[in-house]
């Protein structure tokens, strides 16, 4: 049996990342990492020096890219589930990032009180996208707290990244675009205001699926639309943004 057979529990697989060797467990029973984390990785920016939180981090799929992609000091991920927890140690532990990456357990409706205020440069969250019943529930209450706003709203994400960002820090954050009024909304009213925002269309012919965020605590009202992010040239290939993003 290798090392590497050790970390892993009955149904578990491990994934390769294709950024500095780097590879992450997942359970395709529970839910794995998808696009919309790997394009959140690629718009996020930790500089030499700051720390970094991702809120709901899963498997740890967002700061273990952003651990490989940036100079980043520190990242902590925080994840309600157990199970999704465990897998996100035992990945930074496949990875060697013991000691650069910490992965806490607890919710973030709490996370105001188990970290310091104003400990965080960055912030990122993938949260839930869809409200209520809206889509179909996975019975899963993993994969359907993954999609749904079940275990915390938005304005619970907002509410601790306003909380945990020092003054000047950014917030980095994927949705979707049809609440995009009400992701500016709440997070205007914490007093994060929107900086970047970057579309994201699978086809140039088609209406964008997702949209990328960056929010500045305390910044000013000014916020810079960059260039659409398109995914596919045609189906089965993408453009060669998306190819460099996941680094094949």
């Amino acid at each position: 049996m290798t090392e590497h057979a050790l970390l892993l529990k009955e149904g578990e697989r491990i994934d390769e990342l294709h950024r500095n060797g780097y590879r992450i467990i997942q359970n395709e029973k529970l839910f794995c990492f998808g696009m919309d984390a790997v394009l959140l990785s690629g718009f996020a920016n930790v500089k030499e020096d700051e720390c970094a939180l991702d809120l709901g981090t899963g498997t740890g799929i967002i700061p273990i890219l952003l651990a490989a992609k940036t100079k980043g000091k520190h990242f902590t991920g925080l994840e309600i589930s157990e199970t999704s927890a465990d897998m996100a140690r035992r990945s930074a532990e496949l990875n060697d990032l013991s000691q650069r990456l910490d992965i806490v357990r607890g919710d973030i409706k709490e996370a105001g009180e188990m970290f310091a205020p104003a400990s965080f440069d960055v912030v990122t969250s993938n949260p839930p996208y869809m409200i209520g019943q809206h889509g179909l529930v996975n019975p899963d209450i993993e994969k359907a707290a993954a999609r749904h706003e079940i275990l915390c709203t938005f304005e619970d994400v907002v509410r601790a990244a306003a909380k945990l960002l020092r003054p000047g820090g950014r917030f980095y954050l994927v949705h979707r675009p049809v609440r995009l009024a009400e992701l500016i909304t709440v997070l205007s009213a914490y007093h994060l205001e929107p900086k970047r925002m970057r579309l994201v269309y699978p086809y140039v012919d088609r209406e964008p699926n997702m949209v990328l965020i960056e929010a500045v605590r305390g910044g000013r009202p000014r916020m810079t639309v960059e260039k659409p992010l398109i995914v596919y040239e045609r189906p089965g290939v993408y453009t060669n943004e998306i190819t460099d993003i996941y680094g094949y």
